[in-house]
């Protein structure tokens, strides 16, 4: 894990800095600029993509480089944290890694970073959009971003038509109000039609990061960098009143009440064209239309604060790193200049159904229902750095149950979840 990560990769980039200012200056690594140099022998690169999309637009960049050739190596999410370790041990490691921006602590003392002397943090900014940041450091930049993955607002077309609502919800307070109308229940109270599966955990497919989107649209970065080490960014008044906010869709007492513990699975549910609205991922449009094709599913950006000064959505962020223990680095790097700034970057965005994290890119905007919404919700989208998925969700789980079980007060869980978020960074 990215213990004291500061220091680590200062220490990684004093060992490799001058031989990576000399390889720059000399041309041999071609970062930010032209790729005029050959690379030699192989490169090999792991990530837990499907073969099957990123093979075929590999073989594209090996049949234009003659001098050496890129392999990739499709590996199991549940595995890939042990056969690395396995791989490292027996010196037999790749050379790249694909780097989720949810592994980025625990693989940062694994990447070879890229100091700003070598690529400046204005041209990063100017390159790719602000989720990637959760790849830079004080030191230098872990990953170079391949493809965003932002949230956006799924929404069942049949049902607003139905009610006679014109458009999706822009804002909270706009979707809060449509709860009475999209909720439909019998006399018995029980709901039979939803608008919007939000306040539980159990249920709600993405609840942490919808609480994320909700913390950072408050204007929270749930995790900070201060005094050379990271802590959580949680413990606000404000993030109280945005936890009481979301956990107010589950309370009975609430006007925003709209999902209990009786119901599925949020994303199966959608599926059933009983929810009105359901906050998911571009890369989960393929699956949420496979579940039902007769379905009338339409995107929107998700909804912002009323008369908020900015933007901002969740977003999950991919990109690619050198390892520190590659044998070939020289070469990777002349890899990572090609899979980042040339076509690879688009094809394999487009072939994952997600956006691409150039800026440039984006602005090759497509023209069907639903990715222009993909790319526009890129612009905006933030991530953070998780130092343990597995952990932090049982972190925002007990946040969210603290208060539904009148156990903690909202102030009381936001206090208690900060704290165990620092712990885990820091451990």
């Amino acid at each position: 894990r990215m213990k004291n990560n500061f220091q680590i990769i200062t220490i990684a980039v004093f060992i490799v800095g001058a031989i990576f200012g000399l390889l720059v200056f000399s041309g041999a690594i071609p970062i930010g600029g032209d790729d005029e140099t050959q690379g030699q022998g192989s490169v090999v690169i792991w990530g837990t993509l499907r073969g099957s999309t990123v093979n075929p637009l590999l073989e594209e960049l090996n049949n234009a480089n003659q001098t050496f050739i890129t392999t990739y190596v499709e590996k199991s999410p549940e595995s890939f944290d042990r056969e690395l370790l396995e791989a490292l041990a027996s010196g037999a490691g790749p050379d790249m890694y694909f780097l989720p921006d949810n592994l980025v602590y625990q693989y940062g003392n694994k990447v070879l970073p890229v100091p700003y002397t070598n690529f400046s943090l204005a041209n990063f900014q100017n390159s790719f959009v602000s989720a990637s940041e959760v790849f830079l450091t004080a030191s230098g930049i872990l990953a170079f971003p391949i493809f965003v993955d932002p949230m956006v607002m799924y929404y069942d077309r049949n049902i607003l038509d139905t009610n006679n609502i014109v458009y999706p919800p822009k804002t909270w307070d706009e979707l809060v109000s449509l709860v009475p109308t999209l909720t439909v229940k019998d006399n018995t109270n029980k709901i039979n039609k939803n608008a919007v599966a939000l306040g539980h955990s159990s249920n709600v497919t993405n609840y942490k990061d919808i609480l994320s989107m909700l913390f950072m649209q408050s204007g929270s970065r749930v995790v900070k960098a201060g005094e050379g080490r990271y802590v959580s960014d949680l413990d606000t008044n404000l993030n109280a009143s945005v936890l009481d906010f979301y956990t107010g869709f589950a309370d009975p007492q609430q006007i925003a009440y709209s999902w209990n513990k009786s119901f599925q699975n949020s994303k199966d549910y959608f599926s059933t064209g009983n929810l009105a609205f359901y906050f998911g991922y571009a890369s989960e449009l393929s699956s949420l239309v496979n579940k039902n094709p007769n379905q009338n599913i339409l995107v929107a950006e998700v909804p912002q604060l009323q008369n908020a000064a900015f933007k901002s959505t969740m977003a999950r962020v991919t990109g690619i790193s050198i390892s520190s223990f590659s044998k070939n680095q020289n070469t990777a790097f002349i890899v990572l200049n090609q899979l980042t700034s040339g076509n690879f970057a688009a094809k394999l965005s487009q072939a994952l159904g997600v956006a691409p994290a150039r800026r440039d890119l984006l602005n090759l905007k497509p023209t069907d229902s639903y990715f222009p919404f993909f790319y526009n919700s890129s612009l905006f989208a933030r991530s953070w750095l998780d130092p343990s998925p597995n952990d932090t969700d049982v972190i925002f789980s007990n946040m969210i149950n603290g208060v539904l079980s009148n156990n903690l007060k909202a102030r009381d869980a936001v206090s208690a979840a900060s704290g165990r978020l620092t712990l885990l960074l820091n451990r």
